[in-house]
């Protein structure tokens, strides 16, 4: 792992308010875990812990519409029943109390990360309470209040980023920030997700590359279900790096979703923490060999609250910190003593699922017969020649 220089993780406990409440799959208790979790690992002795500051409307109406920002200040203020106005007060997206200010706060939290990393104050910089990739310029949509991915990338770009990469892992297509970005060749947009066959958000196909004046910047993986550690690194080495490598962008950021694990409970993919390590790994080493270090993690979805999402997530934190943690260590007693006393559960007791990481190099050859090399093949057809590059093996 090459040298990381500064490292940084931007929280502090007042992120958790972003609540869409008990019954909702988004708890915020897998937050205020992994930051325990990372902690009682040892991860945050290597990072800088940076206080988040709250957006400001003028940043946030850089990627979003006049009206979105006001339906939520509007709706935030005076949550009621039976209103549904630009995504807000669905079954995904219901207002709560202070709505506005929670999703500004977490906005603010992933500027800073972006300004660390573009001034050079840290070379990774992480948000783990961000990655919020559906929102769209004028509605919420899938959680995600406001797209605090595409408002760092804008401001990245208003501050002289040339070429920004954006990798998203989550398990859903990453369809807001790809929408904001697809006619802009600044910005290369490459997204790995279960097939919008049978998930939300229904988009992200291969032959989805880019509008016309910007043929190429959108790049999509729509992956089979089922698809485990094997399949998923497979798919990741045959398209990301080559792309990257050609792209050479100013700065990496990433969205690190975890809702990718056999356990999740909306989604339909089979991977390990093991090989979404390996994930957190390649991403590391890539953004030394294409962006100079600079790399901004976000985080995303991840349903399994205890289970997966804050191991997944410390593995991050520790990725970031060019320190990783390695896959078979303990659990801490204290953080799982924690979990069973706070809420009647048991938690794991490795860092590891025991999965394997291992998997065959694309160079070695495509079956036609597999469903995972045939979405492959489509996208390095689709997506490979607008980069000038072969995409046959």
């Amino acid at each position: 792992m090459s040298p990381c220089g500064a490292t940084s993780v931007v929280f502090d406990p007042s992120l958790t308010a972003y609540d869409f409440g008990p019954d909702h799959p988004m708890s915020p208790l897998r937050v205020d875990l992994t930051m325990r979790l990372a902690e009682a690992c040892g991860v945050l002795d290597g990072l800088e812990v940076v206080p988040a500051p709250t957006a400001s409307d003028d940043l946030i109406a850089t990627v979003h519409e006049a009206g979105l920002i006001e339906a939520v200040q509007r709706m935030s203020a005076r949550p009621g029943p039976g209103e549904e106005l630009r995504g807000l007060g669905t079954e995904d997206n219901p207002v709560f109390r202070g709505m506005h200010e929670a999703a500004a706060h977490i906005v603010g939290a992933s500027h800073e990360a972006f300004r660390r990393v573009w001034t050079g104050e840290s070379t990774h910089a992480a948000n783990i309470t961000g990655g919020l990739h559906h929102a769209m310029p004028d509605r919420a949509s899938g959680f995600c209040i406001y797209n605090d991915a595409a408002i760092g990338i804008r401001w990245l770009l208003d501050n002289g980023a040339e070429r920004v990469a954006y990798v998203d892992v989550d398990v859903h297509h990453g369809d807001g920030v790809e929408a904001i970005f697809y006619d802009d060749p600044r910005v290369l947009t490459i997204s790995l997700h279960e097939s919008g066959q049978f998930l939300f958000p229904g988009t992200g196909f291969p032959a989805d590359t880019g509008g016309p004046d910007a043929e190429g910047s959108a790049v999509n993986v729509a992956l089979p279900p089922g698809t485990d550690d094997a399949g998923w690194l497979r798919a990741f080495h045959a398209v990301v790096p080559a792309l990257l490598r050609e792209f050479a962008p100013d700065v990496l950021v990433t969205q690190q979703g975890c809702d990718s694990h056999a356990d999740d409970p909306l989604a339909h993919l089979m991977l390990s923490v093991d090989g979404q390590r390996a994930a957190y790994l390649a991403l590391h080493d890539l953004a030394h060999e294409v962006a100079s270090g600079r790399w901004v993690a976000l985080g995303g979805g991840g349903y399994s609250v205890v289970g997966v999402v804050p191991r997944a997530w410390t593995h991050l934190l520790a990725a970031v910190a060019g320190r990783p943690l390695a896959p078979g260590v303990a659990v801490p007693g204290e953080w799982r003593d924690h979990v069973r006393e706070r809420y009647g559960v048991g938690a794991p007791r490795r860092m590891t699922d025991a999965g394997s990481t291992r998997f065959r190099p694309w160079e070695e050859g495509y079956d036609p017969e597999a469903w995972l090399d045939r979405a492959v093949h489509a996208t390095r057809m689709a997506a490979f020649p607008l980069h000038g590059m072969d995409p046959l093996p």
